[in-house]
């Protein structure tokens, strides 16, 4: 072990200052002469000081030549492999890799025993080498934000760990500045890989502290998703957790914001592998309704929830709250295309007759787009709503009775969801409503939190007595009905060369086609909108495309697709080889955004 720290300190050094000049000629064998002139390079294999001797002896030649050092370096305590080097300097960055032994590394074998253990440490080494490389622009690899997620470009097994990334490589024009490639090779990447695999030297302590910190985090988190398994919960909030965060476009915790205390009647304690004995709000299956006036804390609290679908890293403030893991946060989209979804739920009886048991549209309105999400998100097996009223359609959500009272029944073709949320709990899917401008959700509660100074209170006591001191008609629909399987036929062919592409959060784009994802709330990380992109070319495009057949359901093939993540890592999507900077996704996110792909086509 001592062999990696002193070859740790060999680079952070550097060499003396320079670089060594004895650049041989003949050093790098494998060239072929092509019948149209190009050069053909094989796959090379050699140790850092033929990397670094290589490109000094092609310094100042044509960019082409770069492609001459694609291959694996050995390093002493890491390999560098070179998969693609880019084309022309304004082409997208080269694809590297480096290649380790978690044993040379440090990393003790309790840390690697489980799968979840090793998606935690590979998750860490992600964040320590986009940290160390931030200071070197031409290194570039995906930033992570608060949540610990399985990703493409960091794994670990119990014989190797790989971290993946992208090297910009320096020219002139077109010309190789072989000089300042060879610096990057000799001192800044080794220094980075270092600075991220080094858990064995006497200055690493700190750093081995951190990444076991970072997988009892996770191993408590999927500790406490299994406790809600075992209790029948549907969500958890351990007390003295930070919700509130610095400001609505930073998700770090807020300074001095108030702790999470659960009320009394509603407090449960979990016993956690690391964290021992936890107590927090055990949130119960059913109806959920946050109440308080505004800026107390009522949308901090289910943001909370939302986010709690995934772990989060030491010291955010949300690593114990957690939610069912495919709960879903459904909202009002003005504009979202609609294809083939049974409606009539909540939507019927429309002017003109049109059939809402199918219901397709290019541009939905709030309450249309809202009544198919939920449809949506029911079909895929969702067994928790999360709903704001702040981004709901009124008019979905309720209709008062002095609007019932002007506007005939059989005038309104919309049953809002307070009529509905009874019979969807008691089909099995729980509702989290933030309702702080209608008390007609009152009645159906079977539990009201209200949120003062952000401080949650059990009210559902008060609350009944409010309602038996002033009544109302209720219209409940005893039953929601069960929700229509879809099958997916296949695509149209789109001509010309598929293009897979996603733009951060916001955006994919297949071919000529965009989705916007910018509403479907629980993405998190770019890389989750990346995979998504290729989850879909695989779903309708690729060698799984059999799934569009006008036979399987939607929801199984989802399955299928799941089966195949969980068998061959984010790899199995397809994609360019190992260059997308890939994080797994939920299933009911991917089905979000393929619901929102106007070229789907429905049997």
């Amino acid at each position: 072990m001592a062999n990696f720290y002193d070859r740790g300190n060999q680079y952070r050094g550097g060499r003396g200052g320079g670089f060594r000049d004895n650049r041989g000629a003949g050093g790098f064998r494998g060239e072929r002469g092509g019948s149209s002139g190009r050069r053909e390079f094989e796959r090379k294999s050699g140790s850092d000081q033929d990397l670094i001797d290589r490109f000094h002896d092609i310094d100042g030649r044509n960019y082409g030549q770069y492609k001459s050092v694609v291959g694996d370096y050995d390093y002493g305590d890491f390999t560098l492999h070179i998969d693609r080097v880019q084309s022309d300097p304004y082409a997208p960055p080269s694809q590297l890799r480096a290649t380790a032994s978690p044993v040379k590394m440090g990393i003790p074998d309790d840390l690697l025993d489980t799968r979840e253990k090793r998606v935690a440490v590979a998750d860490f080494l992600a964040r320590e080498f986009a940290k160390n490389s931030a200071k070197t622009p031409e290194i570039r690899i995906a930033r992570c934000g608060q949540e610990i997620l399985e990703r493409s470009y960091a794994s670990v097994d119990k014989s190797t760990v790989e971290v993946r990334f992208q090297c910009q490589f320096p020219a002139r024009g077109r010309t190789i500045m072989g000089r300042s490639m060879a610096r990057l090779a000799d001192v800044d990447i080794p220094y980075t890989v270092m600075d991220t695999f080094d858990f064995v030297s006497e200055d690493a302590a700190q750093h081995l502290a951190n990444l076991r910190r970072h997988v009892e985090a996770y191993v408590d988190y999927q500790a406490l998703q299994a406790a809600l398994v075992d209790n029948g919960w549907i969500g958890f909030v351990a007390n003295e957790s930070v919700l509130a965060r610095r400001s609505g476009i930073s998700d770090y915790p807020m300074d001095e914001a108030v702790r999470f205390t659960a009320p009394e009647s509603l407090e449960q304690t979990v016993t956690l592998p690391h964290a021992g004995e936890v107590k927090g709000m055990a949130l119960q299956p059913g109806i959920t309704v946050i109440v308080g006036g505004g800026y107390h804390g009522k949308s901090t609290l289910l943001n909370a929830l939302q986010r709690g679908v995934y772990a989060h890293v030491p010291g955010d403030g949300r690593e114990l709250v957690a939610v069912v893991p495919s709960a879903v946060k459904v909202r009002a989209e003005d504009g979202r295309a609609v294809t083939s979804v049974d409606v009539s739920t909540f939507i019927n009886d429309l002017p003109g007759g049109a059939d809402t048991s199918a219901f397709s549209t290019e541009n939905a309105s709030g309450s249309t787009s809202q009544a198919a999400s939920i449809v949506e998100a029911v079909e895929v097996g969702c067994p928790v709503l999360l709903v704001d009223e702040d981004t709901s359609a009124t008019n979905l959500m309720i209709r008062d009775e002095r609007m019932r009272a002007l506007v005939a029944d059989e005038k309104e073709p919309i049953t809002p969801f307070v009529d509905r949320i009874s019979g969807l709990a008691r089909a099995g899917v729980s509702t989290v409503l933030v309702m702080g401008g209608s008390g007609d959700y009152l009645d159906v509660a079977d539990l009201v939190l209200m949120m003062d100074s952000y401080v949650a209170h059990d009210v559902t006591q008060k609350a009944r007595e409010v309602v038996a001191a002033q009544p109302r008609e209720r219209m409940d629909v005893e039953d929601f009905p069960a929700v229509k399987q879809r099958v997916m036929l296949p695509l149209k062919a789109h001509g010309g060369k598929a293009k897979t592409k996603s733009k951060g959060l916001d955006s994919i784009s297949l071919d000529r086609q965009d989705i916007d994802v910018s509403n479907v709330e629980q993405i998190v990380d770019e890389g989750q909108t990346e995979a998504i992109a290729w989850a879909i070319r695989a779903l309708t495009d690729g060698e799984r495309a059999t799934a569009f057949n006008g036979e399987t359901t939607l929801a199984d093939a989802l399955g299928a697709l799941d089966e195949i993540i969980e068998q061959h890592g984010l790899d199995g999507l397809g994609g360019p080889e190992k260059s997308a900077f890939m994080v797994r996704p939920r299933m009911v996110d991917l089905v979000a955004a393929l619901n929102r792909y106007r070229s789907i086509r429905v049997a």
